[in-house]
């Protein structure tokens, strides 16, 4: 049955904007080429969307300079603003943008575990409305979430779960009555992965599995190009994974003695210093990815060295504390001795350097691999992202070592891939989450 006349034109307009969301400004012969439309179709469709507000003149074409078909049309990018939050345990980073996903302006602001729940959910939304004055931005359309934890399905509401903060809970109702715009909350690990593969290692596939190695560790499931969530929204938490060698098995309440305790930031501190690595801890991150930094430093020499700087995103401002303290997501750590170590933990089995290095890039691959190949083995899913802040400081280095392993490990061809954004791939994943919610409402057909 073919599609009516005001179908087809709605059909027609999300194809240009889409187009224009994509290629950028283009001429009304640009669009009538990439379309396939006829000419008048197509100056049909710039009408509406001009006095819709959607799209506007923004300049003309290099070729041409005289007349209308001169002219390049673009989305008005001021039609709505949106924000972006990255909530952490230890803090949130936020970024406020136009319709077209273009950063005006950015902040992060550290909130202690002990903060009660108001004054931090007060300090988060105040963080919101400085960067949105900053930005010069009076009203937000849609405001996207990035946090830890599950998601319920049915809701799409952060459930209640135990290790959390309450005000992470809390944050979305306050965003949304604040400011009156629609907030959108997802896991964060779920955003890293959109992000991902629309802007990083995974661009452009269908299929693939991202594990997130930062603060914490997690994974998200993308199959034949739908994330996948699970009954209870719990698709991903592989820190609960039991796995060999962690000396104990995770709980419904926890999960220490699963995945989480081989290759988690903590476990990462550990096992460097055991083979003797050591680093300068940098803002923003947890000290296990300038640890595993340091040690791609080593073995591979300058030219990566200069390559793996640390991420340059926005990121959580953690609570002010010494390199020594920073053993698990840059919190204190109460099990830390002087050293930044856990107390229980060996001393150094020698002085480290590219022998030193090296072991501890083979254990940390080892421990990947295992929770890797558990994953492998159910979704077979032809490629492993290793995202987050330790997943960009291994870039390759660290990448090639799961890959070989994985390839004694599984019959199941696998690529293993390091992302590129680190630990911004959450904010930005979140920042996306809130233009495609936008843009999906602002250029819906108008109700008859």
């Amino acid at each position: 049955m073919p599609a009516s006349p005001s179908t087809a034109r709605a059909i027609n307009d999300r194809l240009a904007l889409r187009l224009l969301q994509r290629e950028g400004p283009l001429t009304a012969g640009q669009l009538k080429t990439l379309t396939g439309l006829s000419r008048p179709s197509v100056a049909d469709l710039v009408e509406r969307l001009a006095d819709a507000g959607l799209i506007g003149v923004v300049g003309e074409s290099g070729e041409q300079r005289r007349g209308p078909n001169a002219r390049l049309y673009g989305i008005v990018a001021d039609r709505a603003h949106l924000a972006a939050l990255d909530v952490r345990t230890e803090g949130v980073a936020v970024v406020v943008a136009d319709l077209l996903g273009s950063v005006l302006a950015e902040a992060s602001v550290p909130i202690a575990d002990e903060t009660d729940t108001v004054p931090a959910v007060e300090r988060a939304v105040a963080l919101v409305e400085r960067t949105a004055k900053e930005a010069g931005v009076e009203r937000l359309h849609t405001v996207g979430v990035g946090a830890p934890g599950l998601i319920d399905p049915a809701t799409g509401e952060l459930r209640d779960s135990t290790g959390l903060p309450e005000w992470h809970r809390r944050l979305a109702a306050v965003l949304q009555a604040r400011f009156a715009a629609r907030v959108v909350v997802e896991n964060e690990t779920n955003l890293a992965a959109l992000a991902e593969q629309r802007d990083g290692a995974a661009r452009d596939r269908d299929t693939f599995v991202l594990l997130w190695l930062g603060h914490g560790i997690g994974a998200a499931v993308v199959l034949d190009g739908v994330l996948r969530r699970g009954a209870s929204g719990g698709t991903g938490e592989i820190g609960f994974l039991p796995v060999p060698g962690t000396g104990g098995m995770p709980s419904a309440t926890g999960c220490e003695g699963g995945f989480h305790s081989l290759a988690g930031a903590a476990a990462i501190v550990e096992l460097a210093r055991e083979y003797g690595v050591s680093a300068s801890a940098e803002a923003h991150e947890p000290y296990a990815a300038a640890l595993v930094r340091e040690a791609v430093a080593r073995v591979s020499g300058p030219a990566a060295a200069a390559t793996a700087t640390p991420d340059s995103a926005p990121a959580p401002a953690p609570a002010p504390a010494s390199v020594s303290a920073q053993g698990v997501g840059g919190r204190v750590d109460p099990s830390a001795g002087s050293e930044g170590y856990p107390r229980s933990s060996p001393r150094p089995l020698g002085g480290g350097g590219v022998r030193g290095a090296s072991g501890f890039l083979d254990v940390l691959a080892d421990r990947v691999a295992l929770g890797a190949a558990s994953v492998i083995a159910v979704l077979d899913p032809g490629c492993v992202v290793l995202s987050g802040e330790v997943g960009r400081a291994g870039g390759e280095t660290l990448a090639a070592r799961v890959r070989e392993r994985l390839g004694r490990m599984t019959p199941l061809p696998t690529e293993v891939l390091a992302g590129t954004l680190g630990g911004g791939a959450v904010l930005r994943g979140a920042l996306l989450m809130a233009r495609d919610g936008a843009q999906d409402e602002l250029f819906a057909p108008p109700e008859r």
